[in-house]
């Protein structure tokens, strides 16, 4: 399978004065896509809720190439940089639509934890099946 793409508009919230993209909304857009992966009817929350399991990000790297600007359509890219017993590292790249470079490139480590302990678990067989389709 591919990597994941999720398309999405730049809203007039996401800007600064200097009218770009405010940069911590980069993250934002990461953690969307990463819900979005999940599917739809609410698959994310049912994981939370449900089966009382969440990914905190633990580590972020993110470099920004160009902006990005009220009204401009992206796609934001995930695909699987590694996968560990008790956590898992996604890979972002945030593209305008029809342009042929990205404008940003992130990994984002989450752990995988029980919500009720807060304490780390491995990564669910299905969730890490999951993941795994996105190499």
């Amino acid at each position: 399978m591919p990597p994941f793409r999720y398309v999405q508009r730049v809203r007039f919230a996401d800007v600064d004065h200097a009218g770009i993209v405010y940069y911590p909304r980069f993250f934002h857009y990461f953690h969307v896509a990463f819900e979005e992966l999940f599917g739809q009817d609410g698959a994310y929350m049912k994981i939370l809720d449900q089966r009382k399991v969440a990914f905190p990000a633990v580590h972020v790297e993110c470099d920004f190439v160009r902006p990005l600007r009220y009204g401009d359509d992206m796609t934001v890219e995930v695909s699987l940089d590694r996968i560990g017993a008790k956590s898992v590292t996604l890979a972002y790249l945030v593209t305008p639509v029809g342009a042929d470079a990205p404008c940003a490139r992130a990994k984002v480590t989450c752990a995988t934890i029980d919500m009720t302990t807060f304490r780390a678990i491995p990564v669910p067989d299905d969730l890490r099946a999951l993941f795994r389709s996105l190499a």
